[in-house]
């Protein structure tokens, strides 16, 4: 009784709502992306972090998700996903009123180009552009409408009660026992120029609705997830971290070449 009671007790928590890839995962990413970024590209990133990275930058929207603040707890929570029905596209639901990843990522951009806005704004923007292209490449950030993204899909990952929200976060990345840099070298070694070329062409509403159709084949049929499912996930895993890199370098590359063609006064 007490030991189902406790069981019940973890589920609880497990259900809460969870964070994108975790700490490494988006490092990963973002130092990805460092590789990729043109030199207008890297130095615009440098004038407006500073000696601030973007592996460094990449999770802090989470960190301040901890803030009391009203903006942290409310406003800013569903800039981290976006909500797709199984079988719809994201140009057919479009966002909520609250708005979500992609109209923050839009709102984010044009704040980073606004010279007139304050450092300290552009900054968090930047940091919010590094962070929520990495969340639109989690599978589960494409959320069915229906679990919370995984969160009340309550499972074991081998001894470990958890939900498959933090299996994709966190617990298939930290299962490899590799640093981000680690992650970062082994996975740029295999990115192609064909890779580069596709992955780079892709929209932010393609990203969310490429993610929403890998979402619907990762839920298992069983709750007990171990060798079998980290062997039929991993290659979905190294690719989606692998494409957010290339796709954040993209954007950022984008973005500050049309600063340069057309700045935003």
């Amino acid at each position: 009784m007490y030991r189902l009671l406790f069981s019940l007790i973890l589920a609880s928590f497990a259900a809460s709502p969870a964070f994108a890839w975790g700490k490494t995962g988006h490092r990963v990413v973002a130092e990805i992306a460092d590789h990729y970024l043109t030199d207008d590209a890297a130095a615009a990133v440098n004038d407006i972090l500073g000696p601030e990275s973007m592996a460094e930058a990449a999770d802090w929207p989470d960190f301040m998700r901890s803030d009391p603040d009203d903006f942290w707890r409310n406003d800013a929570n569903p800039w981290h996903y976006v909500t797709i029905p199984e079988g719809k596209t994201y140009a057919e639901v479009g966002a909520p009123p609250e708005g979500d990843a992609i109209t923050a990522l839009a709102h984010f951009r044009g704040i980073v180009l606004d010279k007139s806005q304050p450092l300290e704004q552009r900054q968090l923007a930047l940091r919010f552009i590094i962070h929520i292209v990495g969340d639109l490449q989690q599978p589960l950030h494409a959320g069915n409408g229906k679990d919370r993204g995984g969160n009340f899909f309550i499972c074991y990952f081998f001894d470990e009660l958890t939900n498959l929200h933090h299996v994709w976060d966190e617990d298939l990345i930290n299962y490899e026992e590799l640093s981000y840099t680690e992650w970062t070298n082994w996975l740029t070694t295999k990115i192609t120029s064909e890779d580069l070329l596709v992955w780079s062409a892709a929209t932010p509403a393609m990203w969310a609705d490429e993610s929403a159709a890998i979402r619907d084949t990762i839920y298992p049929d069983h709750q007990i997830l171990q060798w079998e499912y980290v062997y039929q996930t991993r290659a979905i895993l190294r690719q989606q971290l692998s494409k957010g890199g290339v796709r954040l370098a993209a954007y950022l590359n984008a973005m500050f070449a049309d600063e340069a063609v057309s700045p935003v006064e």
